[in-house]
């Protein structure tokens, strides 16, 4: 089977059987898509929309975070991985996000990863979740089964993975791609246990066939 042919039946089983696909990260501005989105690294979605309910009672607006001392933001994140850095993000991002850019979430990734606790990863998840951009979002779910079906070649790095999925998935598609790719790596095609009994990708992934050969 060539790349072309593997990428097409993916895209064709998730069209089929995930028409719909988006980020569970539950937020209603793009200031707390953004809160959500830092807090997610190296953290589960349902233990971020376990903090953010309160924190975003006591802090509503960009301007309430930035004049927050970094103690208060710690006691309401400290159950999430890296409280420590990622209050320092938070505080760090709040201020720049309403000195340079007025409060206002940019909508390039340029300048998104301008602020602290945003590398080009969560750029990417805002970019294409707000904005609509065709962009994305490689985090350690999408790095494993891309590498697995066999999307990617070689791909020792979430960007040259990027690159890969970019060059080889229509533009229109790709947004939704990273929500395919991700909830399958969340639910199906898990990091130590993979359900492959389970996987309607199982015919053409290469994990799979080179374990039945």
């Amino acid at each position: 089977m060539t790349k072309k042919e593997r990428y097409q039946k993916t895209i064709d089983w998730f069209k089929s059987n995930r028409p719909v696909a988006e980020t569970e990260l539950v937020y209603a501005s793009p200031y707390e898509l953004l809160v959500a989105v830092i807090l997610s690294a190296q953290c589960t979605d349902k233990r971020v929309n376990i903090i953010t309910p309160p924190f975003f009672k006591r802090f509503p607006t960009v301007s309430e975070l930035a004049q927050a001392n970094e103690h208060e933001i710690y006691n309401y994140i400290k159950s999430c991985s890296y409280p420590n850095n990622k209050t320092k993000h938070l505080a760090g991002m709040a201020k720049m996000l309403l000195n340079n850019f007025n409060g206002v979430v940019p909508d390039n990734i340029k300048d998104l990863q301008k602020l602290p606790g945003v590398g080009r990863k969560t750029a990417n998840v805002i970019t294409s979740v707000l904005y609509e951009q065709p962009n994305i979002a490689v985090d350690t779910h999408v790095f494993r089964v891309a590498n697995r079906i066999g999307l990617t070649t070689n791909a020792t790095t979430p960007l040259a993975t990027e690159k890969q999925l970019t060059k080889n998935i229509p533009e229109n598609l790709r947004a939704i791609s990273h929500h395919w790719l991700i909830l399958h790596g969340r639910y199906i095609c898990t990091a130590r246990s993979p359900k492959c009994s389970e996987c309607g990708l199982k015919n053409w992934c290469k994990h799979y066939l080179s374990k039945v050969e």
